[in-house]
């Protein structure tokens, strides 16, 4: 479930697969605000023993205190990864791959912390990171009353989208009380409902710990989205505060955060059928999608995206596997391009293999049926699904062209480089009268150049332009093509290789000390003649050309899909919907379950050490298992972390969850901590659209296998002392 660092799929909200029932008791991303809401007795009978008063508080110490969104940035509207606290000293915990940026920006050949991990045996020893916020939801408040009656259905997007930013400014600024909290309003089932979420936010957050790669991305690339799983998937921070408590930023004088609530952690473990709950910060979902949406991913979108992933990965592979300082340098960016290329290959099997398109025309056909039983719901309804139809139709042709643009220019230096320098294109048309900009706008870029090029790959670069172009020109039609491609025919003899090569070695921005003499005097025409520049606003130029019909098919689509999920819940009134993912909080339930991905194979609900000694394999380096963890192994020593002569390394239940949950904690009936949600499997990867009850699984790092990481493999004694342990 990791964070993917592009989002390509426009977000929807959520409904069911049928309609005849409230959704069984794992489907479903549901509101803490409303938690009350819900079949209380029924959760109960599960094994819940908290009440809602427990769960969600605004004036009380409540579970909700313990959840945190993961951000980068000082007022984050949404979260990458989920955190939960577990001492009252502010420890944290959360994925390994949730940190793996911050593990990666910490190390160097000399201290390699992604291969040996990283562990502080004292507050003096944690690394911290400008960058890295942690955020708390103090209350969500309800703003229908006050939006709702000021939009109408005859309203565009764009200006349904106006009126509420004009709604809300005050009162967010209200909300915010001079600074103090960070307030959010984002929209639910498509624009029909609008909710506040305001936050405080936390900015020195410290890395504590990390596993070896060789256990917190244990299976690498090969396990990943896979059962069973054995993987090690944590890391551990620590959240600082003023010492009045408020946030601030880094600071020697900071003391640990002393949060309103953190988790007890669970030594008893778990068992078939036990209830698990998860909350975190789920990012989206888009299970309103339509079948002409389901047919847009399958023959647009998910091939565009993998094509052009899988491109990249294959060149940044090839150089990472030849030279340890860039593995590490790009340890991270990999990472995440691979995780989303491999979810776009399981969604597409996924959504071919369980027929999620019949699933959705049978969900239209009742619509239809409906709408057309009554006149005004004809008047409201009647063009709805014709025109997210007629959305989509718009779009293909248009988003592969369009993203091979976007991508292209964005994925390689050279042309960013370029594209950062065209800034000062519009000034350099009238230098004398623009003088003062220009030097002042020089100025400026020449550390950016400067930092550019300490660490710059000239031939992975040059690589990962030959390659993105050659792809380019296999999958758009010549009509469609950049105009950079008539240049590399007529002048190049259609040679893309010739035509790079020169490129790289005429461009001015190819070179450190040619980009910072053009920055000492810039020219107009030496900007327009140079290759990488030229490329550049080909790109662009050709980004642009589709940039509107991209917008337009795509506002068709988002306002079709408003009235649709208006409509659903209106022709079923007695369900208990919930609102799609949308980086808001939210608490899924359910039970630890195992299950059956194929005819006559079973998968049991847990992994075990075991495990991870049957996959080593020292030849590859995902499946590499170090010494002492073997030694441990060997020895039976897993302390007060085993159970019945076995160590539990991860589990199966049945939450809901996506991209977002990633290190959200799962709880038992106790609100103690069992485990770290990472990741879904690879029978469900369709279930961001379409929730699938029997397969689809949530699984998570064992939280007794993190507990004998740090205390039997590291040594970390100190952080073990900090937790609350429930024997």
């Amino acid at each position: 479930m990791k964070h993917s660092f592009l989002t390509f799929l426009a977000a929807a909200l959520i409904g069911l697969t049928t309609f005849a029932a409230s959704p069984r008791p794992d489907e479903g991303m549901w509101l803490p605000m409303f938690v009350d809401r819900l079949n209380w007795t029924d959760i109960q009978e599960m094994g819940l023993q908290l009440t809602p008063e427990e769960l969600y508080s605004i004036n009380n110490s409540s579970l909700k205190d313990a959840i945190v969104g993961l951000a980068s940035g000082s007022a984050p509207g949404g979260y990458f990864c989920t955190g939960e606290m577990v001492s009252d000293q502010g420890l944290l915990f959360t994925n390994h791959h949730c940190g793996y940026d911050v593990i990666q920006n910490h190390s160097t050949i000399e201290h390699d912390y992604l291969t040996d991990g990283f562990w502080a045996m004292s507050l003096g020893e944690e690394l911290s990171n400008p960058s890295l916020t942690a955020s708390f939801l103090v209350r969500m408040e309800d703003l229908n009353s006050q939006i709702l009656p000021q939009l109408s259905d005859t309203m565009t997007g764009a200006q349904r989208a106006a009126k509420v930013r004009e709604l809300t400014k005050d009162i967010k600024a209200t909300a915010s009380e001079d600074g103090k909290y960070d307030v959010v309003v984002k929209s639910f089932f498509g624009g029909n409902e609008y909710y506040m979420f305001v936050y405080q936010t936390f900015k020195d957050v410290r890395l504590v710990g990390a596993p070896p790669s060789s256990i917190g991305k244990f299976g690498g690339d090969t396990d990943n989205w896979m059962w069973p799983r054995h993987t090690g998937d944590f890391s551990i921070f620590r959240v600082y505060s003023a010492p009045d408590g408020s946030p601030a930023e880094y600071s020697e004088d900071n003391i640990p955060f002393r949060p309103r609530h953190h988790l007890p952690i669970s030594l008893k473990g778990y068992k078939k059928d036990d209830f698990a709950m998860i909350w975190g910060y789920p990012g989206s979902t888009d299970r309103y999608l339509t079948s002409y949406g389901i047919d847009y991913a399958l023959e647009e979108m998910n091939p565009t995206i993998i094509n052009l992933y899988g491109a990249s990965l294959e060149v940044m592979k090839s150089y990472m596997d030849a030279d340890d300082a860039l593995r590490i340098e790009y340890a991270s960016d990999y990472a995440g391009m691979a995780n989303g290329w491999k979810y776009m290959i399981g969604q597409t099997r996924g959504l071919k293999r369980l027929d999620v398109k019949s699933k959705k025309q049978e969900i239209e056909k009742q619509f239809t049926n409906w709408v057309n039983q009554d006149q005004q719901r004809k008047e409201k309804y009647g063009d709805v699904l014709e025109n997210i139809q007629g959305g989509y139709k718009q779009l293909n042709g248009v988003v592969s062209p369009f993203y091979y643009a976007a991508i292209g220019s964005n994925s390689v230096d050279l042309l960013s480089m370029a594209a950062m320098a065209g800034q000062l294109a519009p000034m350099l048309d009238d230098a004398k009268e623009n003088k003062v900009a220009i030097e002042e706008t020089a100025k400026s870029l020449k550390p950016e150049v400067e930092d550019f090029f300490e660490d710059y790959n000239r031939p992975m670069d040059k690589d990962m332009l030959t390659a993105l172009l050659r792809l380019y020109q296999k999958n758009i039609p010549a009509d469609q093509l950049p105009s950079l491609f008539a240049t590399i025919n007529k002048d190049f003899g259609g040679n893309i290789d010739a035509y790079v090569d020169e490129m790289f070695e005429k461009s001015l921005f190819a070179n450190e000390a040619t980009f910072i003499k053009f920055l000492d005097k810039p020219k107009k025409k030496t900007l327009e003649k140079d290759m990488a520049y030229q490329a550049s606003q080909s790109l662009q130029q050709a980004m642009m050309d589709k940039r509107a019909a991209f917008m337009s098919g795509q506002s068709a689509v988002d306002d079709g899909m408003r009235l649709f999920i208006d409509g659903l819940r209106q022709m079923n009134p007695g369900t208990k919907y919930y609102p799609d993912a949308n980086s808001s909080m939210r608490f899924t339930y359910g039970t630890i379950q195992d299950y059956y991905p194929a005819d006559a194979i079973h998968f049991d609900y847990q992994t075990h050490l075991s495990g991870v000694m049957e996959k080593e394999d020292p030849s590859n380096d995902e499946f590499i298992v170090a010494d002492k963890l073997k030694q441990l192994y060997e020895a039976k020593d897993f302390g007060q972390y085993g159970q019945d002569g076995h160590l539990p390394v991860a589990f199966l239940s049945t939450n809901d969850i996506t991209g977002g949950n990633s290190g959200s904690p799962v709880m038992n009936g106790n609100g103690e901590l069992i485990g770290i949600a990472f990741d879904g499997n690879w029978e469900a990867m369709s279930g961001d659209i379409a929730f699938e009850p029997e397969l689809q699984r949530t699984i998570s790092v064992d939280i007794r296998y993190v507990l004998f990481v740090i205390d039997k493999y590291a040594g970390a004694k100190n952080l073990i002392d900090e937790l609350t342990l429930v024997r």
